[in-house]
């Protein structure tokens, strides 16, 4: 991504300009740019902050969804994964799952069955089997065993989500679109009938403004749609829900598939899920009523409610809080018709249009393709008409058929860069030494990557860089901290902060981190208190006397 682009220095003109920084307005920038038109992304944080940094990093159908009736979701789904799987390697990857069977559980075996089914015939292949209870507790052999039949073996995908985000702007940015984080857009402007003219933008840091040219606003701001286009349908509204997890080390909670099972308390479909060499486990799905400004955390009722669930499945693992690395929480947009059960709720998009401005919202990750295609399509009379194209082309650009191999690194490996930073993989084996194509501790992170994202990727602070850019402050313990020295002789010279600057950065990140990411218990710093212990007392009193009346040679003598 080019650094040199800024507020300053972008052009005045645009075809569109889309507003939100997350996966959906990620989206929209590809397929516009593919189309040939000019767009430009602005996100008044950084990219990917919010809920798009914060799922449950699954590429997945949602077999939840059939039960509660919402087969073309599911479906749509479906088909979404199978497509992303065969476009995207080395991003989104399959995962196998787990799904134990209990007696008196419900669904049962034969509902599951039924519903595994019908996934199987969406992505038109058989994809699970039932697994008798010998050999399924020889797959998952912490699971609990009083009353389990077996269980199911299939397969879902698995994402890293910040990345997907940052791939899809990068890409296309690099065929002619732009995108910058910091910068929220203040005003959308209109001429005499209404119709959008222009929006105003703010680069949040500096203050800086400037005033566009656009026929066509998109707001993918998801929680905040309502903000700039309020609710066109009386009685639906957004329902901001929270979804958080819990990270865990893969030797606290060692899972070699994905895990699904039902919460002992609500029947909720619980995940436990290995990703970039540690574990997750969520979600949670509650009504959110905290400001949508401040960052959302993890509340200690649901981490109850997650290692109440832990331990139902996995009891012989003891987990604890003490095994815990970090924690999560995000929020889903959803529009709401009213239902009580926020489980309840579709998880299906709409689309409103208003004169120029576009609003979508809702959605899953796994359908943002859909989402960006269904907006365009509406964005249409507002667009010039010559180039907008139906025709479908693929998102990313494909690999090089014999990939630079440097230092002998591992298929698996130079898969997993191509797959999160396109042709820029190679730049990036090539600019590294050797030491640095190494994982860091306990992730599958190369060292190589923090300067490379650092120089290529609009990072601002040291938290962009930590949370979305790479994944060290989730997976590492206290944010990556025991990191930091060598994390700085590393990026200093992409970011060429003075001393002073990153000290700054560095508080900063670690206070960010301690409010968003530690658990509760963490975030308070307790006061050092002196506590009277008389028997403490009474031997310094001793001590103090014996000095003045003893020699001291015999002080010193054992004997």
């Amino acid at each position: 991504m080019n650094l040199e682009i800024n507020i300053n220095n972008i052009a005045p003109h645009w075809d569109l300009v889309v507003i939100g920084g997350g996966i959906t307005g990620a989206g929209i920038l590809r397929d516009a740019t593919n189309m040939g038109l000019q767009a430009l992304l602005v996100e008044q944080k950084d990219f990917a902050w919010g809920t798009s940094s914060r799922s449950s990093k699954l590429i997945h159908g949602g077999l939840r969804y059939l039960k509660e009736g919402h087969f073309f979701l599911t479906k749509m789904a479906v088909e979404e994964r199978e497509h992303l799987l065969k476009e995207f390697p080395g991003l989104v990857e399959p995962l196998e799952f787990l799904l134990p069977v209990y007696e008196h559980q419900r669904p049962g075996r034969r509902t599951l069955k039924i519903g595994l089914s019908l996934y199987d015939l969406m992505a038109r292949e058989r994809q699970h089997r039932f697994l008798e209870k010998t050999e399924f507790y020889r797959r998952m052999p912490y699971a609990r065993l009083p009353g389990l039949k077996g269980g199911f073996f299939f397969y879902d995908a698995q994402v890293d989500d910040s990345r997907l985000v940052l791939r899809l702007i990068n890409e296309s940015v690099a065929a002619g679109a732009g995108a910058l984080n910091y910068t929220a857009a203040t005003d959308i402007l209109r001429n005499s009938t209404g119709d959008v003219a222009g929006v105003k933008i703010e680069d949040t840091e500096t203050h800086e403004t400037r005033t566009l040219e656009t026929r066509l606003v998109i707001n993918a701001t998801g929680c905040w749609a309502e903000t700039l286009h309020p609710s066109p349908e009386p009685g639906r509204h957004l329902r901001p829900l929270r979804g958080s997890h819990l990270v865990f080390s893969a030797e606290a909670l060692p899972v070699n598939a994905g895990v699904c099972f039902v919460h002992p308390r609500d029947n909720r479909t619980i995940f436990v899920l290995p990703w970039e060499g540690a574990v997750l486990v969520g979600t949670t799905d509650l009504d959110h009523k905290t400001d949508l400004g401040v960052e959302p955390t993890i509340t200690e009722g649901e981490i109850a409610y997650l290692l109440e669930g832990l331990n139902a499945i996995f009891p012989s693992l003891d987990i604890s809080l003490n095994d815990c690395i970090s924690a999560f929480a995000g929020l889903r947009p959803i529009l709401s018709d009213g239902r009580l059960s926020p489980s309840a709720e579709s998880r299906e998009h709409v689309v409103w249009v208003e004169k120029g401005l576009v609003t979508v919202t809702g959605g899953k990750l796994t359908t943002f393709r859909r989402l960006a295609w269904d907006t365009l399509k509406a964005a249409k009379p507002f667009l010039v008409s010559q180039k907008f194209s139906d025709e479908h082309k693929p998102l990313f650009t494909r690999p090089p058929d014999r990939p630079l191999n440097r230092f002998g690194l591992a298929d698996t490996v130079w898969r997993r860069l191509y797959g999160r930073y396109g042709q820029g993989a190679d730049a990036l084996v090539q600019a590294a030494q050797a030491q640095d194509l190494e994982q860091i501790p306990a992730t599958h992170t190369l060292w190589a990557e923090l300067p490379f994202v650092a120089a290529n990727e609009r990072v601002r602070h040291l938290g962009d860089l930590l949370l979305r850019r790479v994944r060290i402050g989730l997976l590492s313990p206290q944010g990556g901290k025991e990191h930091l020295k060598r994390i700085r002789a590393l990026c200093q010279p992409a970011l060429p902060w003075d001393s002073k600057r990153w000290k700054e950065e560095i508080a900063m990140y670690l206070e960010l981190w301690k409010h968003s990411h530690a658990l509760p218990v963490q975030r308070i710093t307790p006061k050092r208190v002196k506590i009277f212990n008389p028997f403490a007392a009474v031997g310094q009193w001793f001590n103090r006397i014996a000095t003045k009346i003893w020699p001291k040679r015999w002080r010193s003598n054992p004997h």
